[in-house]
């Protein structure tokens, strides 16, 4: 709804939402009561339901669910993990040190899941212009160098994980059996192996589908927009960050920064102190 300067607006049109419908006694998500939804729907699906306008099959929800898990955490080395340990360190509540985490979960640490739904998708458009799989794969890939849009590959490749990132076979696995009971296409899946064989083959190497690729076959798979994957990965991996923030403050500790103090900085500018 618009407004211009002077325009009276009533408080009830101030804002205005699908989501929630809530009054004294009263709470309702979607046209579902609060009292049907407890107990009988699982947080994965309670997701979808807030997300879309539905609430998903029984197939749809456990593909989620399996990609909420498999993200949770990946170690301190993480940089949103050690964000969340350091702020505890410095002082931080929880709740801070989350949100100074999930704030670190941008367009390079976390935000290759989105990127790579958004490259499946337009190797789909190829494809329904007339483009076999091939081909429209090698299309999208050509455009990744260094002067157009960087030479990573979203999803694909990974520093510690060679050749095979260990989350990646099951969660493929369950997006296959999903397709073959027909709650999902298959279409991104096949997309997303295409994209693997076609790296493997020009880099000569394996070059392994990580947890943002096989996660946005998911996302993908169930119709999600690709902003929704970088949204519902932060959500999984704030597990991670509140388990790793409150392990932190338990075991204590001050300040304590990303490295030890024994460990020291690369000095660059003039006049050097010598050891």
């Amino acid at each position: 709804m618009s407004s211009k300067p002077g325009d009276t607006i009533s408080p009830t049109d101030w804002w205005h939402t699908d989501i929630i419908d809530m009054r004294p006694g009263q709470i309702r998500f979607r046209g579902h009561p609060i009292e049907e939804l407890i107990g009988t729907v699982s947080f994965a699906q309670m997701i979808w339901l807030m997300l879309r306008d539905n609430l998903p099959s029984e197939a749809q929800a456990k593909l989620l669910e399996a990609a909420l898990v498999a993200a949770v955490d990946h170690g301190p080395q993480a940089p949103s993990i050690a964000v969340a340990r350091m702020g505890v360190t410095c002082g931080q509540s929880l709740n801070g040190a989350m949100a100074s985490a999930v704030n670190t979960l941008d367009n390079v640490h976390g935000g290759a899941g989105e990127q790579a739904v958004e490259l499946y998708l337009r190797i789909e458009a190829r494809q329904q212009a007339g483009e076999v799989l091939d081909a429209a794969v090698a299309g999208e890939l050509d455009e990744f160098t260094p002067e157009n849009r960087g030479k990573f590959v979203p999803g694909f490749g990974h520093r510690f994980h060679k050749p095979t990132d260990p989350r990646t076979p099951g969660l493929l696995a369950l997006v296959n059996r999903a397709a073959r009971e027909g709650a999902v296409s298959g279409a991104y899946s096949a997309i997303a192996r295409a994209i693997e064989a076609e790296l493997a083959r020009r880099k000569g190497t394996a070059l392994a589908m990580n947890i943002d690729g096989v996660t946005a076959v998911i996302f993908a798979e169930l119709g999600f927009e690709p902003p929704l994957a970088r949204g519902i990965f932060c959500l999984s991996r704030s597990v991670g960050i509140l388990a790793h923030a409150w392990e932190q403050m338990n075991q204590g500790g001050r300040n304590k920064g990303p490295t030890p103090p024994g460990y020291r900085w690369r000095y660059d500018g003039p006049n050097p102190i010598k050891d």
